[in-house]
Order: C-alpha cells, then structure tokens, then sequence
C-alpha cells in the first residue's frame, strides 16, 4: 500500500458530525455549554492519533497472540496492552461523556462517537476493555450508592480497575430468565453470589488491579423467570478489612477461556462464583429490578456494537482500496493489446461495484449510529419537550444501529476479501482477520434474531406502531427537504414508496397477530432486514440533501467537490442495490411460509 490504512475518512467524519447531525447545535444545551467545535475537534483527533500511532499497529500482535489461561488460573493479556491501556484512559476514553463531577469530560455521546469508531477500526479488542468499563462505570453511577460509586466507579473511571457484564450462563444462553447464579443476603450488607457465567468478555486479564462484574443473579425466595433478577457488583477482589485500603481475593474463579473465531486480543471466559462460598457482590439498584437496570449496559453495548460493525467494515474498506489502486491485473475490455501494461484493477468495472458498495454501507452505517448517539443526547439533555420523542426513538432505533452494521457490515467485509481475490483468502492480509471479526458483532449483544423479535414484536406490534409513525415522520421531512434542496427527485420518491410498502406491511402483521402472533412474528429478521434498509436509505437522502446545498456554495474545482459528488454517486448506489430489496422482503414477509410449516423432522 502507499500509505497507511487511514482507518476511516476524515472528511466523511467531518461531513457528518458537522453537516449533517449538526453537533455545535448541542453547545444549546446546558450539560455541553461550555464546549464548541473546537473542542469537539481537539478530542476526536486526538483519539484519532492514538488510533493511528498506537492502537492500529498493534492489531495484527493481538490477533495472532491472544490472553493465554496460564497454570495458575489467571489469564494474561497480552504485554502491548500494558502499555496502550494508561495511554487510553489518559486521553479519557473511559470518561469522555461522563459529568465533570465524576472526572468526566462531559462530551456528547455523538462527539464521542466519532472518536470511538477511529479507536474500534484500528483495535477493536483493545477499545473492548474501555467500552465495557464505561458501560459498567455508568451503571454504578445511575443506580448504584455513593459508597459503590466510590468503591467502584471512580477506579474504573480512573482505569485502575475494568468492568464487565455477567449475564450469560452455560445452560440459558440468551434466555436471561433462566439463570440460576444464586445471592443470600447477609448481616454485612452484602449478598453471597454462587453460580457460573460463560462468554464473559475481559473478567480477566492483568492489565489492571481489579476486575469489576456487573453480575445478574437471583435472590433466594425470589420469583421465577426475568421478574426475579437482581443486578450485583461482584468484584474480582474486595476490601479486606472494610477501609477499602486491603483488597483480597473474592472466590471469582475463571474456569476456562473460549477460542473465538475474532476479537481475539479481548478475552472471552467462563467464570464461578463461589466455589468456598465466600464471594461477596453488593446490590445495584433495586431488589428484582436487575434486568430492568442492565438494560441501560445492554443497550450502550448494543450501540457499540453498531459502531464495531462500522469500524470493521470502514478499515476493510480502506484497505481494499489502497489495493484496488495498486494492484495491476488485465486490462479494459475491448482492449486487445497484449503489449499494454495491465491497468490497476480499480479501473474495472466490477472492482468500482464491489467498492462502492462497500462504501455505501459503511458511510450508510456511520450515519445511523451518530444519528442514534445524536438522539441519546437529545433524550438525556435536550429541552423537555424533546426528551421524550428523542427517547422513544432511541430505543426504537437500537435493534436496528446493532444490527445493521454486522449484518450488511459482513457483507462489505466479503467484498473487501473479494477485491483481494487470491491474496484475500490469505491470512497474511488483513481482510481475513476482519472478516472473523465481523462475524462476531451480529452475535454479540443479542443476535439478530433477538433484535428482530424485540424490533418486531415490542417495538413495532405490541405498542400499536406509535413510535414507527414518529420515525415516519423524520423521514417525511427528510424527503421534503431533499426536494427543497433539488436532489435527484428519484431518490425522494423510491424512499416514499418504501415507506408506503412499510405500512402496508405492518397494518397486514398487526392484523396477522391478533389471530396468530407465532405466524405474525416468524418473519421478524426479514421485518428488521427490510426496516435497517429503509432507515439507512434516509440517512443517505440526509447526505445527498447536505452534499447538494455544499455544491451549489463550492466554486468549481475545489477539493472538495469530489467528496461531495462521491456522496451523491454512493447514495444513488444505496438507492438502487439495497432499496428494491425491501418489496421482496415485504413479499417474503406477506407469503413465504416454508419454515413456518416446516416440520423439523423432516431436516
């Protein structure tokens, strides 16, 4: 390559924090007055560098040599991380959207974002350790008691201890009302945990003092299923001598480490609590309220997850076509000269398909999650009036930011292995490790059929579409003001019918349920497929609308013209490869019903 894998495109960073979400509106707000976009800018480039200089080099190390299970039970990351880790909290990774008051920096979450994507496309295992911190610190800050927040969140604040969540157990996977991890109260204040948890990412690992699990678990006497579900900080090791100055063991065994397929520099470990009956957690919020509370962790994590899928796909991308660009092969159709030296492939045609392509998911999926970080700020800070509706959007949204960046993002993973042809398939190139990566953000946090169900069959059904008809009317006045703007009427129109095929659909689902909710909700991924699809055409209708209102003030000839008229061709890209998708999946919706009927005998 000529120069090193930017990661992500400055200028599209730019186009969107800036055009089109807008982020210096949020200096309105009280919480965030006392920034500007200077120092919005200040902060994402400094995570930028760190991304660049430190965390991107260091990728390939982590991926080929991942935490080892050492003899004695404890699991060591590897020593690159000892030297990132301090470097990434003192740039306040960890603390960056948090108040003042607790050490933060108080930035918006979509400021925030923008940064992180730089951070997760260089070294997504390495970024793993902060987000799950941060997830875990903030809830210790929202529902836990000075005396925790004090134990426990200012030193993951601080990066001197990490967090996790613990809610999967070996015999329940996903099934959260089924878990059996057992807490008995006592005179001290604190509970007894005992039971295991599986798939629990860093709960072990070296780089920091402690290990802090936000821990699901069941108080004796407590009812069956998810309404019985407490949330408890169990710590890798506690205060001694109750001063907080003496911290010993707390009888939090690792039991064994799963070889993931990617992700490899964050390890993934099956954990007891325990095994002495000695392990002190301490209660997070309410009794039985536990789930309710995670909730806030799961859907950070869900968001992060959107943002990983992005990130794994933007660092693909761009290597495919530093490739692209440089390696020659063949040469134009129609051209019979043997003796013409061979073009770079990126002149064919077929190459430009699979990259714009690419593109067009990747920009596509960077825009919906900054427009659901952008809402998570209007819901947390935002005049009273709007708080409500930005809420109930982003709660709307987070199946489909979680899910769309994973599964479309894999896609535009194969087509960067692709544009590799024969060296795509090799492991000493990157695309291999980032298409293993990929694979792991439409598992993580739910899968995609969980997200579906939830999309469909809550969000969608059970509330009567409510908050689908204020998503509606977002995208109304996205279409009206690309008209306005003089976008390719085409663009408008598609997104409108789309919109009409939606409704049709839901009124048809709504009615199906009422007779037979299994059959309604059967096609629930086809539902959140075709709804990712129309959400992100309307984030590329807001592209095109800002790229044409930036034309017509450029004067001819300036840089920045080809970015924009790049926008412009990616958005007609996304309108015509992925938009037509949606009839078919409403139609599949509607009729096909081969694996409802499906007896699975017959497999």
């Amino acid at each position: 390559m000529s120069g090193p894998n930017p990661l992500v495109d400055d200028r599209d960073i730019a186009f969107l924090l800036h055009d089109v979400h807008r982020a210096e509106d949020l200096v309105a707000y009280p919480a965030f007055a006392h920034h500007d976009r200077e120092t919005f800018d200040l902060y994402v480039d400094s995570v930028r560098r760190l991304a660049r200089e430190a965390l991107y080099p260091a990728y390939r190390t982590m991926d080929e040599h991942p935490p080892r299970l050492e003899p004695d039970g404890r699991v060591r990351a590897h020593a690159i991380m000892h030297e990132l880790w301090p470097r990434m909290v003192e740039l306040g990774l960890i603390s960056a959207t948090r108040p003042e008051a607790v050490g933060g920096m108080a930035l918006p979450l979509l400021v925030s974002t923008a940064a992180d994507v730089y951070s997760m496309a260089a070294n997504l295992a390495a970024f793993g350790y902060v987000g799950l911190t941060r997830g875990a610190a903030h809830l210790i800050e929202a529902f836990g008691t000075d005396e925790l927040r004090e134990r426990f969140m200012t030193p993951m604040l601080e990066g001197r201890f990490t967090g996790t969540m613990a809610l999967t157990e070996p015999h329940a996977g996903s099934s959260l009302g089924d878990l059996t991890t057992k807490a008995v109260p006592t005179e001290g204040g604190h509970y007894l945990i005992r039971g295991s948890k599986i798939f629990i990412s860093a709960a072990d690992h070296g780089i920091t003092d402690n290990v802090v699990n936000l821990t699901l678990a069941r108080i004796e006497g407590a009812p069956a299923g998810t309404a019985g579900i407490s949330l408890f900080a169990v710590p890798q090791r506690r205060p001694g001598d109750g001063s907080g100055d003496d911290w010993v063991d707390n009888d939090v065994h690792v039991t064994g480490a799963i070889h993931k397929v990617g992700w490899r520099g964050l390890p993934s470990l099956a954990l007891s609590f325990g095994e002495r009956g000695d392990c002190h957690g301490w209660l997070v919020g309410p009794e039985h309220r536990g789930l309710a509370c995670m909730f806030q962790m799961m859907n950070e994590a869900r968001i992060m997850v959107g943002l990983n899928g992005v990130a794994t796909a933007s660092v693909a991308y761009h290597e495919s076509l530093a490739y692209a660009r440089e390696r020659a092969q063949g040469r134009p159709l129609g051209d019979k000269d043997p003796t013409r030296p061979p073009v770079a492939i990126v002149e064919h045609a077929d190459v430009r398909r699979m990259l714009l392509r690419q593109k067009a998911i990747v920009e596509g999926g960077l825009s919906l999650v900054m427009q659901t970080a952008r809402w998570a700020d209007d819901a947390a800070h935002g005049p009273p009036h709007a708080r409500k509706r930005a809420a109930a959007l982003l709660d709307f949204i987070t199946p489909i930011t979680k899910s769309f960046p994973a599964e479309r993002g894999y896609l535009s993973n194969t087509l960067a292995l692709q544009i590799h042809g024969g060296y795509g398939y090799s492991s000493e190139y990157l695309p291999e490790a980032w298409l293993r990566d990929q694979k792991l953000n439409s598992i993580h946090e739910g899968t995609t059929g969980i997200q579906a169900l939830d999309l469909l069959g809550r969000k969608v059904l059970r509330e009567g579409g409510r908050t689908l008809a204020l998503l509606a009317e977002e995208l109304h006045a996205a279409v009206a003001e690309a008209a306005q703007a003089g976008v390719d009427p085409r663009l408008g129109q598609a997104l409108q019918g789309a919109m009409t095929t939606t409704a049709e659909l839901v009124a048809h689902l709504g009615a199906l349920a009422q007779a037979n909710p299994t059959e309604a909700l059967a096609h629930a991924t086809d539902f959140l497929d075709l709804l990712s699809t129309v959400v992100v055409a309307w984030q590329w209708l807001r592209q095109a609308t800002v790229a044409t209102r930036c034309l017509e003030g450029l004067a001819s000839g300036r840089g920045r013209e080809g970015f924009l008229r790049a926008k412009l061709a990616t958005a007609e890209c996304f309108f015509d490869a992925e938009l037509p998708r949606v009839a078919a999946l409403a139609h599949r919706c509607r009729h096909d019903r081969s694996y409802v009927e499906l007896d699975p005998r017959w497999l």
